[in-house]
């Protein structure tokens, strides 16, 4: 078989070392019993560990020249092989409505549009593993008060348990990347509901994290029209002396539900 070529335009990174591919492969056994599905095996490094695991598995690869690659040496996955992109896929129709896991080597590109999507499917998606760039996993990992937290982190954090499993150097992958990359395991938490509007909950976090620097009495402007913008008293409160970096997930939850009683006067 031609072996594939990384494609630039794809992002297309192939992990070559076949010890780091079983130990990723592996992270999804933290979930057991439900099927995976692989976002862009490539020729497959990380498949040919996961196809051995006693479960239904599936992959999805927009890639053509993957696609029959993998067609080829994979022979009993041929019908679970989805030519598809991720990004664009309706996830509840992939195993029927069965929750899953999601693993991969994530393009790096799009990784972040790509647990973006998990969260928009939180409830079907219990564990997602796989590895990205380093500096991404860090920030879904990060607590409050460090420079990494940001949005993913609180975004991902409301709904996930988060680990950042260990970091994979640049020189075990065809071509090689610029930068670090890192495996990480988010595991659903106990939350069924956050407790505020999730709507306005993202919102206020992509706001004020856009000024992470501001103090939350300056940022949180941007949440009001003139017309409704709050009294003196309501920027007064402790919490907006805060920068976003401060909060911990349950005093964004705490500050949505402050903002929505003063949107809604």
């Amino acid at each position: 078989m031609k072996a594939v070529k990384p494609k630039k335009n794809l992002g297309q990174h192939f992990l070559t070392d076949l010890n780091i591919a079983k130990r990723i492969a592996d992270t999804v056994d933290a979930c057991p019993d439900i099927p995976v599905l692989e976002v862009g095996p490539g020729m497959g490094v990380m498949t040919q560990y996961i196809v051995e695991k006693p479960r239904p598995f599936k992959v999805v690869e927009i890639d053509r020249e993957s696609v029959a690659y993998l067609n080829e040496a994979f022979p009993r996955l041929r019908d679970n092989i989805l030519g598809e992109d991720f990004l664009r896929m309706d996830l509840t129709k992939v195993f029927d409505g069965q929750q899953f896991v999601l693993t991969g080597n994530y393009p790096y590109d799009i990784s972040s549009q790509i647990f973006f999507k998990m969260l928009d499917n939180k409830d079907l998606i219990p564990c997602c593993t796989g590895m990205i760039q380093r500096e991404v996993a860090l920030r879904i990992a990060s607590k409050p008060g460090n420079k990494a937290y940001g949005i993913l982190s609180v975004l991902i954090q409301a709904w996930y348990n988060c680990e950042y499993l260990f970091t994979v150097d640049e020189n075990v992958f065809n071509p090689p990347p610029k930068v670090k990359s890192a495996v990480i395991r988010m595991t659903r938490n106990e939350v069924t509901d956050l407790g505020c509007d999730e709507k306005l909950f993202k919102r206020l976090v992509k706001t004020v994290f856009n000024q992470r620097r501001k103090m939350l009495r300056v940022s949180i402007k941007q949440m009001f029209s003139r017309e409704c913008m709050p009294s003196a008293e309501f920027f007064t409160q402790d919490i907006m002396t805060k920068r976003p970096e401060q909060l911990t997930v349950a005093q964004f939850v705490e500050l949505t539900n402050i903002i929505e009683k003063e949107l809604s006067r």
